[in-house]
Order: C-alpha cells, then structure tokens, then sequence
C-alpha cells in the first residue's frame, strides 16, 4: 500500500483505513471455510483444550499492549491527528517502549533492529527510485496514453476492462513476487483506472487483494511452491487445501470490485 501510495500520489493513510473492511471480510470467509471443512472432516481440525477464564485473562496481560499500540496508530490516521508518516514514527516508539517495559531488550538486540532497519530502507528507497524512474519512463514513451486510446476505440466497459487486469494479475502471480508486479505495472494501469472513472483508493486495494491471490492460486501461484520447498509437502496436498481459501479470496474479491463503497465508506469519513 505504501509503494502504490507514493507512486500514485495517493493518501497512504486512507489506504490503511480502506483495508480495514475487506481484513474483517478475509477472516469471516477463512473461518467459514475452516468450519466447512471441519464439518466435512473432524480430523482436519480437532477441538483445542478449553482454558479457564483467569487463565486466558492472564494472556491477555501480555498482549494488551499491542493490541492499545494497534488501536492508537489506526485511530490516530483516521481522526487525522498525525500523517501516515507519524503514525510509523509513533508505532516505532510505542513498540520500543513496550520492549524496554517488557525488558526484552539489549544493547545487542538495539543494534540488530538499526542495523536490519537500515538495510531494508536502503533496499526499499532503492526499489523505490527505480520504480519512480520506470513510472517517468513510461509516461514520456506514452504507454498509458495509449492504453487508454485502445480501450476506448474497443468500446470495452469499464468493469470488462477491470476484469482483464484482475486475471492478468492472477497470471503473473504464477512467476513474480508481490513487489515486481505492483511496481511493473501499475504505472501503466492506474491511469487507465482513473480514465475509466474508478476510485484510486479502491484500485489500490483490488491490487492488493489480487496480487495475494495470484500468489497462492492453485497450480502455480509462486507461494505454493516455496511453502512446498519449506515443508516438503506434495504440491497436490497443497492444491486441495489451499484451493477452498483461493475461492474465499475470489469471492472477497467479486464482492470488493461489485460494492466499492464497501471500500471507500470509510476513508470517506476520515477527517
């Protein structure tokens, strides 16, 4: 979200917001497949052990923490107290005190978490530049320009149109990562997007709800095969299990793209 974001010009903050009701729509549908297919096969998922009620309210004394970090973050971006940007600064900080409060934290493990820190934002403003210089590239070559004349001399609807990226997506989920194909191609397809009258907001999260998906579908979404070279487990046991929650993220997906306000109410609402 953050990389669509900076590339499209669009409010990273609301990005975040616009997750929250299809994040609620993903565990509704996994736990729904989950009872199914528990219902279909007991042994698939037997019953844990209960737990008393001071038991599990002792667990909770040690998550609560981030649970209120979590809570402050995402309330402070949609009440519009601080920017996407501060609101990093402040989980970086919140999450720095509760490990200094835990006493989880050493002069040794601090350096790890610079160090590593430094090395990602290195990479990412890396990708980034280069992602930024692609995007320049292809508005002076006139890419979008001519995407968009092609659709509109086709006459193809709006929705037809978002439809083809969406499986164009799914296809090349079959041999890049998430970071390639948003960097590729979005700069040729948000603006046809935005042509066609759809809200960015909304595209940004299709793209990334698509882009999850195009990784795990049966049969050659990439992630399969790089749980199967961690777990060594057949790729055909994998394809039966993951097939019912690649249909729960197809059908999320069909209801996002048919009530984008499911998406927007929201960000909408921000102040």
């Amino acid at each position: 979200m953050v990389l669509y974001g900076v590339m499209t010009g669009t409010d990273v903050a609301k990005l975040f917001i616009a997750g929250l009701v299809p994040g609620v729509l993903a565990i509704v549908l996994y736990a729904l497949v989950v009872r199914i297919l528990v219902w279909r096969n007991p042994q698939a998922g037997p019953a844990a052990e209960r737990i008393a009620l001071a038991q599990a309210l002792r667990a909770f004394a040690h998550v609560w923490p981030v649970l209120a970090l979590f809570a402050l973050v995402i309330g402070g971006l949609y009440f519009g107290a601080f920017t996407a940007t501060e609101g990093g600064a402040i989980g970086a900080a919140g999450a720095f005190l509760f490990a200094l409060w835990r006493r989880a934290l050493t002069w040794r493990s601090l350096m790890d978490c610079a160090i590593e820190t430094a090395r990602t934002t290195g990479a990412l403003f890396t990708i980034l530049i280069g992602a930024l210089l692609f995007s320049q590239f292809m508005n002076f070559a006139g890419l979008p320009e001519a995407l968009e004349e092609a659709v509109t001399a086709f006459g193809a609807r709006p929705l037809l149109v978002i439809g083809l990226i969406l499986l164009l997506y799914v296809v090349l989920g079959t041999f890049f990562e998430e970071l390639s194909m948003v960097l590729l191609t979005v700069p040729i397809f948000h603006p046809l997007v935005v042509t066609l009258g759809f809200d960015p907001i909304w595209f940004g999260i299709v793209i990334v709800m698509v882009v999850e998906l195009g990784l795990i579908s049966p049969p050659v979404g990439m992630n399969l095969f790089v749980v199967q070279s961690m777990l060594k487990t057949p790729l055909g046991v994998l394809w039966r299990w993951i097939t019912p929650f690649a249909l729960a993220d197809v059908i999320r997906l069909a209801i996002v793209v048919a009530a984008p306000q499911l998406v927007l109410f929201l960000p909408g609402l921000m102040r």
